[in-house]
């Protein structure tokens, strides 16, 4: 996989034109849509947890985000948190030990297997996940108020039509490398 611009490989860059026109937008080159998506997701994020350490929630960071999503409301074992994360079940040990320390979950016994250790979401962990729900709708507000709602609408529309299946996957961890 190359990164290296047209220019410096000696290649033409793709361009298109705006419909209606003769005249051609401004020159795309394949490797940056990936970039500027992953540049949206990783500023949205960004903004949020430094939102989150603002109001109390310092140590908590984007795989601990993912984490408590694959813990869910009803709990789950570290061996299923790992399997929704596609991480291995030491990693999402690790995690959820970590999560447990900053008092963002706890575990128990599982009432119908004593064998099996249960992780749950604690209030705490429940005031994070809905303080981030509205810190989104803050954040997705001001790229409504930058872009235009219907524009914000569009970008949204066309990214569920071009994304396959899922359009959350709480893999990420697991999928980046973690």
């Amino acid at each position: 996989m190359s990164t290296f611009s047209p220019a410096e490989t000696g290649e033409e860059p793709a361009t298109s034109k705006p419909a209606g026109t003769s005249k051609p937008a401004e020159t795309a080159y394949g490797f940056e849509l990936p970039l500027l998506l992953f540049g949206g997701f990783r500023s949205i994020i960004d903004e949020l947890h430094a939102e989150l350490a603002r109001r109390g929630h310092p140590d908590l960071r984007p795989a601990h985000g993912f984490a408590l999503q694959a813990i869910g409301l009803h709990g789950a074992t570290a061996t299923e948190a790992g399997r929704r994360l596609g991480i291995s079940k030491q990693a999402a040990g690790k995690t959820i030990d970590r999560l447990e320390e900053l008092g963002y979950v706890h575990k128990d016994g599982d009432a119908q297997d004593r064998r099996r250790k249960l992780v749950r979401i604690t209030p705490r962990g429940l005031e994070a996940l809905a303080m981030s729900a509205m810190i989104f709708d803050d954040i997705r507000s001001r790229w409504a108020s930058a872009l235009g709602p219907a524009r914000l609408s569009a970008l949204e529309g066309d990214l569920r039509t071009m994304v396959p299946g899922e359009t959350f996957r709480l893999d990420v961890p697991g999928w980046f490398g973690s």
